[in-house]
């Protein structure tokens, strides 16, 4: 097709029938493309699972490890107003204690205190 075409001097008819024979040519060539792709497709699953099978029966598979216990997260921080929303310190800080410290309030004044266990205190009693 080495023809170029004039677009600005064609009619509208034209234009419109050119528009079909390139939609028609365009539709058998995605099919055709789209059936060797699936052709292609099935091909390589059909080699997967062939190679899968095959390496089955050679290895079986690691065995999964457990995961390690980690130990509980202790909170370090308390809302004064909400004292049942506690923060870690670790991740993300929670909206009220980012609230807070907007407003001018530090950290420290959030801290969660450190409560005597009470084996200590029956030593000392």
């Amino acid at each position: 097709m080495s023809k170029k075409l004039d677009l600005a001097a064609m009619s509208v008819d034209e234009m419109w029938q050119l528009h079909e024979e390139i939609g028609k040519i365009l539709s058998v060539r995605l099919t055709s493309e789209k059936r060797e792709l699936e052709k292609r497709l099935a091909q390589l699953r059909r080699e997967r699972e062939s190679h899968q099978s095959s390496e089955d029966e050679l290895v079986s598979p690691p065995p999964r490890r457990e995961r390690r216990a980690y130990p509980r997260v202790f909170p370090k921080y308390r809302n004064p107003d909400e004292p049942s929303e506690t923060w870690s310190g670790r991740g993300k800080q929670p909206r009220w204690l980012a609230a807070a410290l907007k407003k001018g309030r530090t950290i420290e004044e959030f801290v969660i205190e450190k409560q005597e266990s009470t084996s200590q205190a029956r030593k000392r009693a």
